[in-house]
């Protein structure tokens, strides 16, 4: 029987946002597929979203990793609370499940390592996300190696690590916080107060969420190692200023590897409409994505004038209209424009929720209008499809940054000053479609897939990374 010291165990806990609770799925099986054993831990309401939408609306209680352990990758699975019930309404009464979660959910983490740790000795590491408030603590506690995985870009994660510097320049935290540029923060060349992840351009800063934030960014900085869902050719700059700090590891993009492209583990917290047959009909290049990812919302008026611009782009598309896309509230019929669906008819398709990456993959989809959630961006780079953004909250302004500014993969769909209109979104939409803009940004975005194709690739640099990272968990574990 193999010791701890030779096969790594970790405990795995995402943050309970689908955005997060994917790529930690995908680590989970890049980590198994390498050796570790992995107890892999999600929060009872994420469980209870994710089954049921798998059984289409009924309950079930299957495990999301039995096909996992079928294939012969050890990965256990346990659900923990988030301190609330599963009735009560997380979105609509947000500042009160934050408060949750920075006050209630760490005991009941505890709780369970402290139960997995006694019935499991084999147990050695705890790899949390890195927004989680507590992993340092319970992870001293127990004797646990602490792993923080990041699973946004690491020019973002400079900017958060580096708070206190934005506070102490007066470009955060005042009330009148300064409006030059910021060229002071390791690892991030230059960047506009307007391009800040947007609880840093917030003139209240001591609400739930900020706590959260100082709290998490206390913790990593005793993490034994970073993981960062990116690939080091692509954010260089950000990595060596991180790697300064603490042993940090570009290990992305956190895809289904071949190894795991045949173990299904359900993610969905809604149930997935397939789009195949529809898109398979149309000519290549024609039709546009648009999703707004699986937590941002936007209010109702956005929503009018971006249905009213594809009608007046003539671009066919398929757009996922989420049951809570709309800020407070359930997805209504009136939410669209009168007529719209008439209109549209077999022009447009519009879902409640769909497989992101084998719609992007499929060739009649010829650009992307995106909320900018670093995992639609690192699927619409590997599937080569430009984008058109329109970034709504936390890292999305920054990566906006990105995409347009520094890597030229994207435009903008607005100046993200005066309000959207529908003549605004219909030229963005054409531009973006047409050949002749779209040349340019293909063989940008052309450029960047490749980067993430050469990190994957055997010898690449994300490859090599984890087999470093995995040497290093070993030796630490040893010590």
């Amino acid at each position: 029987m193999e010791d701890k010291h030779s096969k790594p165990h970790a405990i795995m806990v995402p943050l309970p946002r689908q955005g997060h609770v994917i790529p930690f799925t995908h680590l989970a099986l890049k980590l198994a597929s390498n050796g570790f054993t992995i107890t892999f831990v999600n929060t009872q309401i994420i469980h209870h979203q994710i089954t049921k939408s798998e059984s289409n609306g009924s309950e079930g209680q299957e495990d999301i990793f039995a096909a996992a352990r079928k294939s012969g990758l050890d990965i256990r699975y346990r659900t923990v609370s988030d301190g609330f019930p599963l009735a009560f309404n997380r979105s609509q009464n947000l500042d009160q499940y934050l408060e949750g979660l920075l006050h209630v959910f760490p005991a009941h983490v505890d709780e369970l390592v402290g139960k997995l740790v006694q019935s499991d000795p084999s147990i050695s590491c705890l790899i949390a996300d890195t927004f989680h408030t507590w992993p340092a603590t319970i992870a001293n506690k127990y004797n646990l190696v602490y792993i923080s995985f990041w699973t946004e870009t690491a020019f973002v994660l400079c900017i958060y690590y580096h708070m206190d510097l934005l506070r102490k320049n007066g470009h955060f935290g005042s009330h009148d916080n300064r409006e030059d540029t910021i060229d002071y923060i390791p690892g991030v060349q230059a960047i506009e107060p307007k391009d800040l992840v947007s609880h840093l351009q917030a003139t209240n800063t001591s609400t739930a969420a900020h706590r959260i934030l100082y709290k998490a960014f206390q913790q990593v900085t005793n993490a034994n190692f970073i993981l960062c869902n990116t690939v080091q050719e692509l954010e260089s700059q950000s990595l060596l200023a991180l790697q300064e700090k603490q042993p940090t590891y570009a290990i992305g993009p956190v895809f289904p590897s071949k190894a795991t492209k045949s173990v299904v583990v359900a993610t969905n917290l809604i149930s997935e409409f397939d789009c195949t047959e529809w898109l398979n009909a149309k000519p290549p290049g024609s039709v546009l994505y648009i999703s707004f990812g699986s937590y941002a919302q936007v209010t109702k008026n956005v929503v009018e004038e971006i249905a009213h611009g594809l009608l007046l782009s003539r671009v066919s598309f398929i757009w996922v209209l989420r049951p809570d896309t709309i800020s407070h509230g359930e997805l209504e019929t009136s939410i669209l424009p009168v007529g719209f669906e008439d209109e549209i008819k077999d022009r447009g398709m519009i879902v409640p929720w769909c497989s992101q990456i084998e719609v992007l993959s499929n060739p009649a989809i010829g650009g992307f209008l995106t909320h900018c959630g670093w995992n639609s961006i690192l699927e619409s780079m590997w599937c080569g499809v430009p984008m058109l953004c329109y970034p709504i909250l936390t890292d999305q302004t920054t990566n906006r940054k990105r995409v347009v500014d520094d890597w030229g993969i994207g435009l903008n769909l607005c100046d993200g000053i005066k309000p959207i209109t529908r003549m605004e979104v219909a030229e963005k939409i054409n531009r973006l479609m047409s050949g002749r803009l779209g040349d340019g940004l293909q063989k940008e975005i052309k450029k960047m897939r490749q980067k993430l194709e050469d990190g994957l690739a055997v010898n690449g640099s994300s490859q090599k990374n984890l087999c470093q990272f995995i040497s290093d968990v070993k030796a630490k574990i040893q010590t």
